[in-house]
């Protein structure tokens, strides 16, 4: 139930509530930079406004009041952005929206584009030669991102 986390180069213990209040202060200010109002998410989520404050406190109050229920996270699917959720989970991890149906026409099209820009950073006189540039990664992650809108 304990995991590593590190601070100023310092790694110690932490509890997992612990590491998902400190997450779910990363969403608060996250919300606010983005102009997402409680107030709108709470309307549109079905739960209680100090609820959620109680969850997402303003930045600078008192740390999160509680660890956020997975019912809550739930409510919230549709209503906050997934990858403000997604914050949530561990490293690696991603709330991502499945499409109802799949549109192989497109998928095929964006799949391929996918291998085309694999094939260019791979190449020998790319940027980084066979390994992936910094650059080159960022193309790569923006049309895997398109893959995941599709599939």
């Amino acid at each position: 139930m304990f995991s590593p986390i590190t601070f100023s180069g310092d790694t110690i213990m932490c509890d997992v509530s612990t590491i998902i209040r400190q997450r779910q202060a990363s969403v608060r200010r996250e919300l606010d930079r983005r102009g997402i109002s409680l107030k709108a998410l709470s309307f549109d989520s079905g739960i209680p406004y100090p609820t959620l404050l109680s969850y997402f406190p303003r930045e600078g109050s008192e740390k999160p009041a509680a660890a956020i229920p997975m019912a809550a996270v739930y409510a919230l699917c549709g209503h906050a952005p997934a990858d403000l959720l997604s914050l949530l989970l561990p490293d690696g991890f991603q709330i991502v929206r499945a499409s109802e149906e799949i549109d192989h026409d497109t998928l095929a099209e964006i799949a391929g584009q996918y291998c085309v820009e694999m094939r260019k950073a791979t190449h020998p006189e790319s940027p980084g030669g066979r390994e992936i540039s910094e650059c080159e990664d960022r193309s790569l992650r923006s049309a895997a991102a398109k893959l995941k809108l599709v599939a």
